[in-house]
């Protein structure tokens, strides 16, 4: 049974109530670069918040530089692993906070990065596994981010594949998933048919096509929910794109008004061929 400083927190991740959740992950920084110049990251945020994103995930630096007025309807999400995109191994992830750290920063969840397939898959699982246990003891919320990355992955696509990451991330003690989606889009619906706990459709559609129709088809699988991070912060409007990406999360019909069955079936004639 959950305990009650977790159901809270848990609520807060979706500002609907209906357990949904539009996350944008701005973690990049510390793996890529910045992605706005300094003085335009709150202006970000503000935007992201005006859009409605239920939750934002940054690094600890980041959380504990936030000013206070801008997540007021915004959940915050601690990201406690980091690599580079210069290592040595690109798949390594370590952690680089806890839990008790997120706690004094206010986060409503955390989250870890696990790439099975990896060389250090074996570590990584270790890390998630202890902070799956901090997390029950705290009473927060844990989205485990578990990719298929690493020389020992053949297709990352393969829905048997995102449905083992799925089960790894729950049996581990996660409460909900970030993985790839699968190919077609519409054999996602057998990752979250496996699933013990909420999936979450990481990124964008991989030929670079619109990420709204994406999202639409997407969350037609059953999906709990999208994280997606560079195709929102890099948009001309981050604002406007977050808008119609909140409508087609939570069940509303979006400026264009097509639903989400017609966004499945159109979507999934586009990305069927995608390898």
């Amino acid at each position: 049974m959950l305990k009650t400083g977790k159901l809270l927190r848990l609520r807060r991740l979706s500002l609907a109530g209906d357990d949904r959740h539009l996350l944008v992950p701005l973690d990049h920084s510390v793996s890529d670069g910045p992605i706005v110049p300094a003085d335009k990251w709150d202006d970000l945020l503000r935007a992201l918040v005006a859009g409605g994103a239920d939750g934002i995930i940054v690094h600890k630096g980041r959380a504990s530089a936030l000013p206070p007025d801008i997540l007021k309807n915004c959940a915050l999400v601690v990201h406690l692993s980091a690599s580079t995109a210069r290592s040595a191994d690109v798949h390594a992830k370590v952690l680089v906070a806890d839990v008790e750290e997120a706690l004094r920063l206010g986060a409503d969840a955390v989250s870890v990065h696990v790439n099975i397939g990896s060389d250090t898959e074996a570590q990584q699982l270790a890390d998630l596994g202890a902070v799956a246990r901090s997390c029950d003891a705290w009473g927060m919320p844990l989205i485990a981010m578990v990719y298929p990355r690493g020389p020992r992955i053949e297709d990352p696509r393969d829905p048997a594949l995102l449905a083992h990451l799925a089960n790894v991330a729950a049996d581990l003690g996660a409460d909900m998933v970030k993985t790839s989606v699968a190919l077609p889009i519409d054999r996602m619906a057998e990752v979250v048919a496996n699933s013990p706990i909420p999936v979450l459709a990481a990124g964008g559609p991989p030929d670079g096509s619109d990420l709204v129709e994406y999202g639409a088809a997407v969350m037609a699988t059953g999906c709990g929910g999208l994280a997606i991070g560079r195709r929102i912060f890099s948009a001309p409007s981050p604002a406007a794109l977050v808008s119609r990406l909140a409508a087609v999360v939570h069940g509303v019909s979006g400026g264009n008004g097509i639903t989400d069955d017609m966004h499945m079936t159109n979507y999934s004639t586009i990305v069927a061929g995608v390898a």
